[in-house]
């Protein structure tokens, strides 16, 4: 059966749900296309969790629009809290969501946008001509079709699309290709947080803190980076420093984000599988860890591993645009500004156990430009979410969710526009577009 789209976007993570809202409410006829079952992305397939960060680290908000619609909507479900500060210090604020209700509402919103789902279905070819996708054919269930569009919207993650379609792409770091790590999340229920909580406060000195913990005994429990000297003394086969994880959505629920797969490529199949496993393998002795070290986990026991690993980088298109750490410290301003973000430079080391964060200067937020989205010799293609236009060291930023899913909601209104216009991704009026952004509720000055 073939099918012709006006705008098709595939991979429905943060942003390519927004990237589809944004879309459809343009009144466009939209397609979102997903490999899984459910929506969500890492957020639900890999557990990532909470989302972070909204603001800028003195509590400015610079990501609004679709993506705040979405905390507001779970909010009132009681399926978030909305935005909260962060007892680590590391972010200002996190955002706690239910998963659950999250799958729900994302497809309910696309619903109500007017948007097509197929789920199940992965895309294993895309035919171009004169520079120009034609269709992308996917691969399901009910065989394998051919899906036409105008315009295509590449939020796989791993910038498949734009892969496929012959689009320059990079990988990595730029000496070796090597990625941050993979990460196999999970949670843990029966943990005694109040208990965690007085470690933190008896004990500061075994914690990360950027800010003093005089308030911490007031704030409520979202995360904890620490126990420097149990982990040390355990001296675990993972290569990573410390003990991290974020309380809730339960009350006596956490979510660890403490194993570490390095060296293995998530492009190819095979360091895939063997990543796989090896995450497995680390759950199961973090969760011995915690439960034979730390205080308030005697009780705990594991309750859900992520439905596959956690990928924070593969590859990226190499747009109109590359994003750097420079343009992120400095805090830096574009002309062709399409989203904002507060969030510092996290890189997880590809090699070795660290972590190198860069923190932005000027009032605390970067600007990302529309050329980020924008890959070179294919016209009627755009990138939003993790592969999009960026260094490696930028990358570490841009990936996080809110930044995917401000993105997502400017690569779905450019598309729309780009379609009603007759005219290309490169060549398109970013007056327009800002201009329409911002009556969609983001963020841009």
């Amino acid at each position: 059966m073939i099918k012709h789209y006006d705008i098709v976007v595939v991979g429905g993570g943060p942003a390519g749900i927004n990237a589809a809202i944004a879309a459809g409410r343009k009144h466009k006829k939209v397609l979102l296309v997903e490999r899984h079952g459910f929506l969500g992305g890492m957020s639900t397939i890999a557990s990532v969790y909470p989302w972070m960060t909204y603001h800028t680290e003195n509590g400015t908000q610079v990501i609004k629009g679709i993506a705040d619609e979405i905390v507001q909507r779970l909010k009132n479900r009681g399926a978030s809290p909305g935005h909260l500060r962060d007892t680590c210090g590391f972010v200002y604020s996190v955002t706690p969501y239910d998963p659950e209700v999250y799958k729900v509402l994302a497809v309910e919103m696309l619903e109500e946008a007017g948007a097509d789902l197929l789920v199940h279905s992965f895309v294993d070819t895309v035919k171009v001509e004169n520079n120009r996708i034609q269709y992308i054919q996917i691969t399901s269930k009910s065989g394998r079709q051919k899906v036409y569009a105008d315009m295509f919207i590449d939020t796989s993650g791993d910038a498949d699309i734009a892969y496929l379609s012959g689009a320059p792409t990079l990988k990595g770091r730029d000496q070796d290709q090597k990625t941050q790590p993979l990460t196999m999340k999970f949670r843990m229920r029966g943990v005694d947080l109040k208990k965690v909580k007085e470690q933190m406060i008896n004990h500061p000195e075994n914690f990360f803190k950027k800010t003093p913990f005089d308030d911490l005994p007031n704030l409520p429990l979202t995360a904890v980076q620490g126990f420097y000297k149990e982990w040390k003394e355990a001296d675990l086969p993972i290569n990573r420093d410390q003990v991290l994880f974020f309380a809730g959505p339960a009350e006596d629920e956490v979510l660890v984000n403490m194993t570490r797969v390095q060296d293995l490529d998530s492009t190819k199949i095979e360091d895939l599988t063997k990543a796989e496993f090896e995450g497995r393998k680390q759950v199961l002795m973090v969760a011995d860890f915690l439960k034979n070290s730390i205080p308030g986990f005697e009780n705990a026991s594991i309750s859900s591993t992520g439905a596959q690993i956690g990928i924070r980088e593969s590859r990226r298109i190499e747009g109109n645009y590359v994003l750097t750490k420079e343009d992120v410290v400095a805090g830096r301003k574009f002309d062709e500004v399409i989203a904002k973000s507060g969030y510092p430079i996290d890189i997880h080391a590809p090699s070795g156990n660290g972590m190198e964060i860069s923190w932005i200067e000027g009032d605390g937020s970067f600007d990302i430009p529309y050329g980020c989205l924008v890959p070179k010799k294919i016209q009627n293609l755009l990138v939003a979410g993790r592969c999009m236009s960026t260094s490696h060291e930028a990358l570490a930023t841009t990936r996080l969710t809110p930044s995917a899913m401000a993105v997502g909601q400017a690569a779905g209104t450019a598309a729309a526009m780009t379609h009603t216009n007759g005219t290309t991704p490169s060549n398109i009026d970013i007056k327009e577009l800002q201009k329409q952004l911002v009556e969609d509720g983001m963020v841009l000055v």
